[in-house]
């Protein structure tokens, strides 16, 4: 690289996850297949909520959001690791390392945003139903869209930068399949004290933040349920919650396990399997809880199945959905 740039290459090595060439088409067959599953599935939900005006609400605005960060999200690194795997090279740019961090912090962060976001939706319209279409108005939904990409693009701004300040010597090797931040700190031959203080304060404000209010939201969810009298009323108020929560579930839990997984086995190799979790399985897995937990997903998706099937009687015969 330029001398500007404090590097003396212009490339890294992404180690992926064995250097076995047997496994190689296994493993290339799993994430293809894991990536199609999980792009058309948000797609998927992405059109039937736009196609759908039943579902013009502040609810599915803010779930076909997180369909589009979680495409998005996924096409950050699984396509490149694919490439890799298929020209059996493990070579990625200095350039594309640090748009692979700046993204992939991004749309990490949006995903945590965009979560809080939801609890909030959900906590106004079941602690305050009669008010909900005032308060969740059209401004207001675009705010609480509009402020999470410029907080993630400002953070992934500010991270990108100063991985670019650091000088990187001959180990130039990430134990991952993609670029990782905390990785590529690890490897920085030159002081990442600064770099390791942003980090933490990043993860506590932009992590613990969105977090601390997702658990308030759903604190006050809890205390207006046991306040209804009937059993049926507190399962539907329930019901209303049930497939964010599921997704908050699966989200928070697999990040805590990559977390503890590094934390307790200080190995590079169960650090990127574990990663796999909350980088593929759960954008996968958004689509199918919303999907199946979902009454008017479901609904919009049999409406939806009908109109094709009476528009092509010719081609698909009596198309009946499940």
């Amino acid at each position: 690289m330029e001398p500007g740039n404090n590097t003396q290459f212009s490339e890294f090595f992404l180690l992926g996850f064995s250097a076995d060439p047997e496994l190689q088409p296994l493993i290339f067959g799993l994430f293809f297949s894991m990536y199609l599953i999980a792009v058309f599935g948000n797609l998927i939900i992405i059109l039937v909520t736009i196609s759908d005006s039943h579902l013009h609400t502040p609810m599915y605005f803010f779930v076909s959001n997180l369909s589009f960060v979680d495409i998005c999200f996924t096409s950050t690194t699984i396509p490149k690791m694919l490439k890799n795997i298929q020209t059996q090279s493990k070579v990625i740019t200095y350039e594309g390392c640090i748009i692979q961090v700046y993204f992939y912090i991004f749309f990490a962060g949006l995903d945590d945003f965009l979560l809080t976001v939801m609890a909030y939706d959900r906590f106004v319209a079941i602690c305050h139903p009669l008010h909900y279409t005032v308060i969740m108005n059209l401004r207001l939904c675009g705010l609480l869209v509009l402020v999470p990409w410029t907080m993630s693009a400002m953070n992934s701004l500010l991270q990108s930068l100063m991985v670019l300040k650091l000088t990187f010597c001959r180990e130039v090797e990430i134990p991952h399949f993609f670029c990782e931040l905390n990785q590529m700190v690890q490897l920085a031959c030159s002081d990442t004290f600064l770099n390791d203080m942003v980090m933490y304060l990043e993860s506590v404000l932009l992590a613990g933040g969105p977090f601390a209010g997702i658990i308030y939201s759903y604190s006050k969810i809890v205390s207006s349920i046991r306040k209804i009298s009937s059993t049926q009323g507190k399962f539907k108020a329930f019901s209303t919650c049930a497939s964010h929560l599921s997704v908050v579930l699966l989200f928070y839990c697999t990040s805590l396990g990559v977390y503890l997984s590094s934390a307790a086995t200080h190995s590079s190799h169960s650090s990127a399997t574990a990663s796999v979790m909350y980088t593929v399985v759960t954008p996968m897995l958004n689509p199918f809880i919303y999907s199946l937990r979902n009454k008017d997903i479901k609904r919009s998706l049999k409406r939806v199945c009908g109109i094709v099937g009476i528009k092509r009687p010719t081609v698909l015969g009596q198309m009946k959905c499940p």
